[in-house]
C-alpha cells in the first residue's frame, strides 16, 4: 500500500440558474422556509449562522449549516433518514447554494456532492423542481405543488417516480 495520494472523482449535480430578483429576495426565499412550504414540507427550520442546525421534510433531512454569508454563500450538511433511523445510512452529503449579482437579477449556483451514482437523476430532478419552485416564489409567480414540477422534471431527467432507487 502506497502512503501518496489517491485522486477520485465524486459526483456531483450542479446547476446556473439566472433570477430576475435581487440575491437579498433570493436569499430570503433560500433562507426562510415557511416561503416555499411545498419543497421544505412541515416541521422544517433553519438556524441562521455557521453551526445552525437544518431540518428539512419533517425531519428526512438533517444538516448543519457550514457556511452563512448574508446574502451571497449558504452551505450545509445533507443527511437522509429514514423514519426510525438514529443515523443516517446514507453518506453525509453537502448542498452550497451561492448568489451573485447578474445584471438586474442573480446567478444562482447550487452544487450537491457527493451524490451516489445511483441517485444521480433522482437528485437531479429534485434540485432543479426546488429552483424551479425557488424562481417561481423570486418572481410572485404561484408555486405550484412540489408534484407537478417533479412530474415534468422526472420526464426531463428519465426518472420513473414509481420505482425510484432507495
Amino acid at each position: 500500500m502506497s502512503h501518496d495520494a489517491h485522486f477520485t472523482h465524486a459526483h456531483m449535480v450542479r446547476f446556473d440558474r439566472p433570477l430576475a430578483a435581487t440575491p437579498k429576495k433570493v436569499w430570503a426565499v433560500l433562507t426562510d422556509f415557511t416561503r416555499l412550504p411545498g419543497w421544505y414540507g412541515g416541521d422544517s427550520g433553519l438556524e441562521g449562522g455557521e453551526g445552525g442546525v437544518v431540518r428539512l421534510m419533517g425531519g428526512h433531512i438533517r444538516g448543519t449549516v457550514t457556511h452563512w454569508q448574508p446574502p451571497r454563500k449558504l452551505s450545509y450538511s445533507w443527511n437522509v433518514f429514514g423514519t426510525n433511523d438514529e443515523r443516517s445510512p446514507y453518506p453525509e452529503s453537502y448542498l452550497t447554494l451561492e448568489l451573485s449579482p447578474q445584471g438586474d437579477g442573480t446567478m444562482l449556483a447550487l452544487t450537491h456532492l457527493p451524490v451516489l451514482e445511483p441517485f444521480e437523476k433522482v437528485n437531479a430532478m429534485g434540485w432543479h423542481t426546488f429552483l424551479d419552485m425557488v424562481e417561481a416564489a423570486v418572481t410572485g409567480a404561484p408555486v405550484e405543488p412540489r408534484e407537478v414540477y417533479m412530474k415534468r422534471n422526472a420526464e426531463r431527467y428519465g426518472v420513473d417516480l414509481n420505482n425510484m432507487p432507495r
